[in-house]
This record gives C-alpha cells, structure tokens and sequence, in this order.
C-alpha cells in the first residue's frame, strides 16, 4: 500500500484483509463479477499480486445498481500482471461511484485498466482512477482508460484518472472521454436497411465489446454478452 506524504513517497505495508484476493507466487487468477441489482456486493476490495502472478478481473455492472465499488490492488511481487476491466450500464436513476487504485511498489511489473460505461436517464456515474508508481519499481507499463457515453441529457458522468510516478523508466498512459452515439454511424446503418433503435443498440454494443474481449473463457464470454446484450435493449 502506498500514500504521499509532502511530496515524497512513503512505503505502508499490506494489510491482508477478509475481503482481499491474494494472488500467491506463480498463480493466475480470472474471475467476472458480474452485479445486478439485489446482487450487487463484490465478494472483495483489495488485491494482492506476488512474484510473477497474474490476475485478471472484469467487473460487470447490469442497469439498477446504485453502489459505490472500490477496488485498491497493490503489485507487490516482480513480474506479476493485472488487467482489470469493466462495464456500467445505467439507464435511469442510478448513483454509480467506481474507484481504482494500482500501486506498483515492485519492478518488471504490467497493469491494464479498461472501463467503458454507458449512463441514460437521470443517472449519476463518478469514475477515479489511480495509479501510483514507487521510486524502485522500475520497467513498470501501466495503463488506464476510461471511456463514456451519455444516453440522455440529464445523465452525468465525472471521471478522473490520475497517475503518480516516482520512478523514471516506466511506460505509462490514462485517458478519458465522454461522449454521444455517432450520429453518421446511425445514419450510414439507416441507409442500408437497419432500424434506428437497432443501430443504436449495435453502437452500444460495439462501445462495450473492448472489454468483453478480456474474458479468456470463450463460453462465459457468450453468456456475459447475452447479459449484456439484453440490459441494452432495457435501457435504449
């Protein structure tokens, strides 16, 4: 774990907790939560990563969940790799707070973040992200992208993603957009026969299928989608 403290970082040491995913050396991990709503409490909050560990998470959050998920992951082993990913669909009048934190504090290390988030009706969506490099965790590549689009003009997104680098040979990047459905997509599927509803629910899906794409697992990947696939069509 790890906090600045006048400019300077400063080393805490992991706390091991109930609801901590401990990624012991060698391991890998996959795992898809998948939230909806009366269903909606990640089974953790915390991750740890040893030496050469591997963990790769897609959180799910289906239309109807108002929580604020947190997940703080501290890569404290050399050469382990995390990719978490995830989708929100709000269409109504969800308050949706999502927030990541990635602490490097070992070298030789990756992450990816991918969030991408549809929000309609009257929903409120916050999204922080946070990565923190320490001063030996050199050969670091960390990266974090967080992309949305507006449903409707009362919904409101915030995201803010930030990165911390105390360590100077490392390859890091985050970015972060809020936009509408491209009104020339729906234009062009329009002129080849393909209803407006329908060509905005295969925009939405073309939006979200980036992540889809980090679930291995070829025949939870389908049923993932069919969930998907089936909010949509709820909140379009």
């Amino acid at each position: 774990m790890g906090k600045i403290d006048c400019g300077h970082y400063v080393a805490v040491p992991v706390e091991v907790g109930p609801k901590t995913l401990h990624v012991k050396e060698g391991v890998s991990v996959e795992k898809v939560c998948l939230l909806r709503p009366g269903c909606s409490d990640m089974d953790f909050d915390h991750i740890v990563l040893e030496e050469n560990s591997k963990a790769d998470i897609c959180v799910i959050i289906l239309p109807g969940v108002s929580e604020k998920i947190t997940v703080a992951v501290d890569q404290r082993g050399r050469e382990s790799s995390l990719s978490l990913t995830g989708i929100y669909i709000c269409g109504s009048d969800e308050n949706l707070s999502f927030s990541t934190e990635v602490r490097h504090t070992a070298g030789d290390c990756s992450s990816l973040q991918i969030f991408n988030g549809l929000a309609g009706g009257l929903s409120k969506v916050s999204f922080y992200g946070r990565i923190v490099i320490a001063p030996d965790a050199q050969k670091i590549e960390a990266y974090q992208t967080n992309r949305n689009i507006l449903l409707s003009t009362d919904a409101v997104v915030d995201t803010k993603p930030q990165l911390e680098i105390y360590a100077d040979d490392v390859k890091c990047s985050h970015g972060a957009t809020v936009g509408s459905l491209n009104e020339d997509e729906q234009f062009y599927m329009r002129s080849r026969g393909i209803p407006e509803q329908e060509a905005k629910v295969l925009q939405m899906i073309s939006f979200l299928a980036p992540v889809l794409e980090h679930i291995s697992d070829e025949d939870l990947r389908g049923k993932v989608f069919e969930e998907i696939e089936s909010a949509i069509r709820k909140v379009c």
